[in-house]
């Protein structure tokens, strides 16, 4: 598609015995699959909900194919819709930003499903995929301008264009300097090929990892990749109130954009505003080094500790 690209996860096939391997792992919350979010362990997440779990001020917005609003897990969690797609509804046909979703916020402890990296954060749905999955630059910069303008301090793009756009990279820096930070994932299936918008300087490219914090095989690489998150089979709410794990550099970038949440909702307790060059900072220098691939796998504690609190 001329000036498109595609959404960023969905691509990796699980093999049943990643559950066997994982099934036994310590449970995170009392929501019935907790026990599947292997990645929260793996990043400390538990931990640093000591200090934070999120706030209701600080605004994550998921711009992807839409979100189920009515979803059990994300009921009462959208506080604004748009879209700028060819699609008749905000809704999510696709199933991905459903998906993505609910690893930034779904709801904590209500016996039900999972629970969302920044749970006590607020989302918005903003349509930029249609609901075959597919983006267009100009969908994408309308997107991240609106975002921004209705209160987003965290954009998350689990998506990507293969060729740079002037109107994207212009809403990109737009929303940079009104203090958001700008979380895209880094493609599937490119090798170190560049993606858009995350080799743009004022987005955060995630790559993804699996349990083992190896850099998975079809994870997009290279200099230009800042951090990864855990992106290999992970669990998560889908439309109609289904829950399933799907693998992608998708669910490693909404990793990355549920900490920067946490970050930004300490950051606002503490009265400093709109500090996204210092919560960006905290979460790359946070990391935990990894063997190869990229720079480092992000540690929730870690960070909040580079941000000045720690349990």
């Amino acid at each position: 598609m001329p000036g498109g690209g595609n959404i960023a996860g969905r691509v990796a096939v699980v093999p049943d015995g990643w559950w066997r391997a994982t099934a036994s792992v310590p449970t995170i919350s009392n929501d019935i699959s907790s026990a599947m979010q292997w990645s929260f362990l793996k990043t400390r997440v538990p931990e640093a909900w000591q200090v934070t779990s999120g706030d209701s001020g600080i605004i994550i917005a998921v711009l992807d194919t839409g979100i189920d609003e009515q979803h059990e897990d994300l009921q009462g969690k959208v506080v604004g819709r748009v879209n700028f797609t060819t699609s008749a509804t905000t809704d999510d046909v696709y199933g991905h930003g459903t998906h993505v979703a609910g690893i930034i916020a779904a709801m904590a402890n209500n016996g039900l499903g999972i629970a969302g990296m920044a749970y006590d954060c607020r989302l918005l749905n903003v349509k930029v995929a249609d609901d075959g999955g597919w983006v267009t630059a100009g969908a994408l910069a309308k997107g991240i301008i609106w975002a921004v303008d209705h209160g987003a301090r965290v954009i998350n793009m689990s998506l990507y264009l293969l060729e740079p756009s002037a109107e994207v990279e212009r809403a990109v820096d737009y929303a940079w300097s009104k203090g958001a930070l700008l979380v895209a994932s880094s493609g599937n299936y490119l090798g170190n090929r560049l993606t858009y918008p995350a080799c743009y300087e004022r987005c955060l490219a995630v790559a993804a990892t699996d349990g083992r914090d190896e850099v998975a095989l079809w994870s997009g690489r290279g200099d230009w990749v800042q951090v990864a998150a855990p992106g290999v089979s992970i669990y998560s709410t889908l439309p109609g109130n289904k829950y399933q794990a799907l693998s992608g550099t998708s669910m490693a970038a909404a990793h990355a954009s549920g900490l920067a949440g946490l970050l930004f909702s300490v950051a606002n307790k503490d009265g400093s505003g709109w500090a996204n060059e210092v919560v960006r900072t905290a979460i790359e220098s946070g990391c935990d080094p990894l063997l190869y691939g990229v720079k480092g796998r992000i540690n929730a504690v870690k960070a909040m500790e580079r941000f000045g609190r720690a349990k």
